[in-house]
């Protein structure tokens, strides 16, 4: 039944961005259900929000070609699974914004995308492949590397780690595999900023 709602919502969900939140299952309470926390936290508990400001790019298909991926008609069925994702800059946790990937004037959606902004990157695809981490990131229109997160580098005290379920990767970040109900955490500042790194996310039902 889940499935058959989604394939019914596709069509609204390219064409207009409210409806993305009924495709695929909606992602959207997880943060707020305590997926990701920093230590730097407004009174209400949720991570510090940066003042850095990064929004899905206007031309999707563009930034989909980019990172060697294909714009389908709807969302691929072979392979369905989801990871999440959070940012942080200097201590403080960056949106990652909706519609990554989804073309909403040619009404076509990357096999990688997001649809609201929790965080949770939606992976599905009418072929069984590896996603990458820096597949996402270029779709995002933030480069990553070992020393540059979007316009940031690394230099002058300051450095860039990721993580995944906690634990600190080594190696190339955009190489990363993005696998099933992963959190990745990316993180950028000095080494001193209080960031408290998330292990898990709280996963909505259905997801």
């Amino acid at each position: 039944m889940l499935m058959r709602k989604r394939r019914t919502a596709i069509g609204a969900a390219v064409l207009a961005g409210a409806a993305t939140l009924a495709a695929c299952g909606s992602g959207s309470g997880g943060n707020d259900a305590g997926g990701s926390t920093s230590a730097l936290a407004s009174s209400d508990g949720k991570p510090a929000a940066s003042s850095i400001s990064w929004p899905a790019p206007v031309d999707a298909s563009a930034r989909v070609k980019a990172a060697g991926l294909p714009m389908l008609g709807q969302e691929g069925q072979v392979l369905h699974i989801h990871n999440h994702l959070d940012v942080f800059v200097d201590g403080m946790a960056v949106t990652v914004p909706a519609e990554i990937g989804i073309d909403t004037a040619k009404q076509q959606i990357s096999p990688l995308h997001t649809h609201d902004t929790s965080g949770v990157v939606h992976i599905e695809s009418p072929v069984q492949t590896d996603f990458t981490l820096g597949e996402f990131m270029t779709e995002w229109n933030v480069s990553i590397s070992k020393s540059v997160l979007g316009p940031l580098k690394t230099g002058g005290g300051k450095d860039l780690r990721v993580y995944v379920n906690g634990k600190e990767q080594s190696g190339d970040p955009a190489a990363l595999k993005l696998v099933a109900h992963d959190e990745i955490a990316v993180v950028y500042g000095v080494p001193g900023d209080k960031v408290r790194v998330p292990s898990s996310y709280d996963w909505p039902q259905g997801l």
